[in-house]
């Protein structure tokens, strides 16, 4: 059953991407088309009620920075929230980062069922300790525990619960709303807007034709703009188009840096060059493989086999165990997949090829002092005020 639902689901996002034709997938994209136009329409009207105050917004007394998109997946947003994180909690901040825990699995029925509806958010992490898997608190909640010591992760789709709670349990000061731009029942102080070079506006399309989630006019509620993905190259054109939208937000050019590879299971570590002249099996289940790919053949690496699955799939020993064998077959020297992939793959008992994901951070290409102006924003002390200043 769950691979019926990967595979109309693949079906419908090579159909959105126009990588399908034919009759079925031609009248599909004209039924997604007019459902867009109402989608749209509900998108504007819930930011006008939140505007108007007929929908009220929240506020716990408490600085709240949302990191996110106007895209769906593919704008490298974990390794950004990851960044931010890091260098507000060295300056001094207590944060906790607020996660829906998107495709995490949800509690048996059973103590559904007996339990009603989970009371607290899930911890995935107390900043000591990790205390979820990757199966329970979703694969990019679990990858900020394990990168980032003294922060809380917490998984709710109640965010304005799960910030109350990280308040009263660790006092923290900060909190951090991953995938939180189009969270709107928590009020935001700073709205962090990645922007991908490659695809500032995913398909130009609204959900669910496209995979914009919000029409691109909408940038203008951003504070801070990360161009992501950059390599180098001239931003001009597409600059002056997010003016269009927003003239006043600061802009700050970065890429996605590789810096070592790290073996799945044993934990040993590589520098990048061992990946020069290396005949590799590329593995991922991510939204833009391509990039991930780009980035090993940049790194002197020689793709030999490649396996694409779904975005946030979770792979099964025998998926595994099948690529292994067919790397085998054509001789490869290691198979390389993601960090975010790397936490969902299952331990296997026979690993006659070594599996390595690849390690990437966030380096700051331009815009160094509006990045230092945005961490000082953040960090500098804030003037106490009373509780009853935020709640009515």
């Amino acid at each position: 059953m769950r691979k019926w639902f990967e595979d109309l689901e693949q079906f419908a996002i090579d159909v959105i991407l126009e990588r399908r034709y034919g009759k079925r997938a031609f009248l599909l994209r004209w039924l997604l088309h007019a459902l867009s136009f109402l989608y749209l329409a509900g998108v504007q009207l819930r930011l006008w009620l939140y505007r108007k105050r007929i929908f009220q917004e929240r506020t716990l007394g408490c600085l709240v920075v949302a990191i996110g998109n106007l895209t769906v997946g593919g704008t490298g947003k974990t390794p950004v929230v990851e960044k931010v994180a890091r260098a507000l909690q060295q300056g001094g901040r207590r944060v906790a980062i607020l996660s829906r825990g998107y495709k995490s699995k949800k509690p048996p029925l059973l103590k559904r069922l007996l339990g009603g509806r989970e009371l607290t958010p899930r911890v995935v992490s107390d900043g000591q300790s990790i205390l979820l898997d990757s199966r329970m608190a979703g694969d990019e909640p679990f990858m900020l525990a394990v990168n980032l010591k003294n922060v809380i992760v917490l998984v709710d789709k109640n965010r304005v619960r799960s910030g109350l709670y990280a308040i009263e349990k660790w006092g923290v000061d900060t909190l951090l709303l991953d995938d939180g731009m189009q969270y709107l029942d928590l009020k935001h102080r700073l709205d962090i807007v990645l922007v991908d070079r490659w695809a500032p506006f995913g398909n130009e399309y609204l959900l669910p034709r496209g995979t914009l989630r919000e029409p691109p006019r909408n940038l203008r509620r951003a504070s801070y703009i990360f161009i992501t993905k950059c390599n180098g190259e001239d931003n001009t054109e597409l600059i002056t188009r997010i003016r269009k939208h927003n003239r006043t937000a600061e802009i700050i050019e970065c890429t996605h840096r590789p810096v070592r590879l790290q073996n799945v299971y044993t934990g040993e570590i590589l520098p990048l060059e061992w990946l020069q002249d290396r005949f590799v099996g590329a593995l991922s289940g991510i939204a833009v493989p391509e990039s991930f790919e780009g980035a090993l053949v940049k790194l002197g690496a020689k793709i030999e086999l490649s396996r694409h699955f779904a975005d946030h799939h979770r792979f099964g020993e025998k998926e595994i165990e099948s690529f292994i064998t067919r790397c085998i077959r054509r001789d490869v020297d290691a198979i390389i997949t993601t960090e975010k992939d790397s936490v969902r793959l299952p331990r296997v008992e026979r690993c006659d090829v070594p599996i390595y994901f690849l390690r990437v951070e966030i380096e700051i290409l331009t815009g160094h002092e509006s990045w230092q102006h945005c961490v000082d924003r953040i960090c500098q002390p804030q003037p106490f005020m009373p509780p009853e200043r935020f709640f009515a």
